[in-house]
């Protein structure tokens, strides 16, 4: 009885924040097949199908929605419990998936069928859920070095760890970052903060030099690759120029795509770069077609659509009635913010390029799955933000007149806020 009066008591989804997730992921869909069908249509490997790369991202955005649909509806509270065996399950994966074979230099995806799946992105998902848990339940104690913040951060350098066995930089930086805006909105003490960037640079000093040290030892081929690979990437961001046939190339076709766009782009479907110049047209380089095919003014709608989308959703994060519903929804956000800003970042060259997705526009199923099923959560989130204030106190008047539940001040305040 009383779990159908909670869910008589859940509001509306957030309806904004809902039709802006399909428009994001309907426009993914156009640019996939804008960025992908001539290349798809010339080759054997994708049986010369134009619509290969399209209905691939159409299926895994029919099932992303399914899972938005699930989520939305489950009260988020119960993901406390619920996320734990995916959990453990991406962990499992993520240290069998060095071993599964290496894919453009990197060990991050599991074969099934003409499918690949990464696990890195279901941890970076679960990661959240459970620090958003953990932080939660520990409440002040958090604050503490010992019971608090060590033990949160053991978590995300053991997964950090997992992720950069493959190797993929870009994700472990995105993970990173997301947990860091995790603890700090949990209230961390903020001298343990500091010390932790501080251990973080000093120690990814020490990786990187002795990683040096042992490349030079002990060089090999594979090896030398793996090193030679990840030095070009800095070369091509602080000068493109000086290697154009290999290190910069991938910078110069993105920038001269962007570039010929212009104010007002060549119209959708007549970019040129995509064209067997652009690599990953598709996948990394997608805001580079973007740029392309509408320009300018193209580009900047598309950005602060995307950024008024950020600011909803973390805005109906706040509006949250628990401590665990605000931190699960801020890190959904926040971790879709890190991760454009890596993938808009690199191919504009405002930082080095590091091979991450757009989120909801790159062709990648694993990624626009799993960041559908996450807005999901958000959404349930929603549904208990927009129950009426006037509800609520009654129900809490209730509850304290009852004498079942001491009244709680925070709640109470929140609420005279909102």
């Amino acid at each position: 009885m009383r779990d159908n009066k909670e869910e008589e008591r859940r509001g509306a989804p957030d309806f904004q924040l809902l039709i802006l997730t399909l428009l994001l992921v309907g426009f993914g869909i156009v640019m996939v097949f804008s960025s992908s069908s001539s290349i798809a249509q010339v080759s054997q490997t994708f049986n010369n199908d134009p619509m290969y790369f399209t209905k691939r991202q159409i299926a895994f955005g029919a099932a992303g929605m399914l899972g938005m649909l699930i989520t939305m509806n489950i009260p988020y509270e119960k993901f406390k419990k619920l996320f734990v065996p995916v959990f453990i399950l991406a962990i499992i994966l993520l240290m069998i998936v060095p071993f599964a074979g290496s894919i453009n230099g990197a060990s991050s995806w599991f074969k099934v069928g003409t499918f690949g799946i990464q696990p890195t992105e279901l941890a970076k998902i679960t990661t959240i859920m459970y620090l958003s848990a953990l932080i939660s339940k520990k409440g002040e104690r958090f604050r503490d070095l010992r019971t608090g913040y060590i033990p949160v951060m053991v978590i995300v350098g053991f997964v950090a760890g997992l992720i950069m066995l493959q190797p993929d930089l870009g994700s472990c930086f995105i993970l990173v970052a997301t947990a860091g805006l995790l603890i700090f909105a949990g209230g961390a003490n903020l001298k343990h903060i500091l010390g932790s960037i501080g251990l973080l640079i000093l120690g990814a000093s020490i990786v990187m030099g002795a990683s040096a040290l042992w490349d030079k030892i002990n060089p090999s081929e594979t090896v030398t690759a793996k090193s030679d690979y990840k030095l070009n990437r800095i070369q091509a961001f602080i000068d493109p120029w000086e290697d154009p046939q290999y290190a910069g190339y991938n910078l110069i076709q993105s920038m001269t795509a962007i570039g010929h766009g212009g104010l007002t782009g060549t119209g959708f479907g007549q970019g040129i770069q995509k064209l067997h110049y652009l690599p990953n047209a598709y996948n990394d380089f997608i805001f580079s077609v973007i740029g392309e095919e509408f320009g300018f003014i193209g580009s900047i709608l598309f950005l602060l659509i995307y950024i008024y989308f950020i600011w909803r959703g973390i805005l109906v994060s706040l509006r949250s009635h628990t401590t665990y519903g605000t931190l699960m929804g801020v890190g959904v956000m926040g971790l879709i913010a890190i991760q454009a800003f890596i993938n808009i970042g690199g191919v504009t060259r405002t930082i080095p390029i590091t091979g991450v997705t757009l989120p909801f526009i790159s062709y990648g199923g694993s990624s626009l799955l799993v960041m559908m099923v996450s807005m999901g959560i958000v959404l349930s989130i929603s549904r208990d933000s927009s129950i009426p204030v006037k509800q609520e106190r009654t129900k809490s008047v209730v509850v304290k007149t009852a004498g079942t539940m001491p009244f709680e001040p925070d709640r109470r305040r929140r609420h005279h806020l909102s």
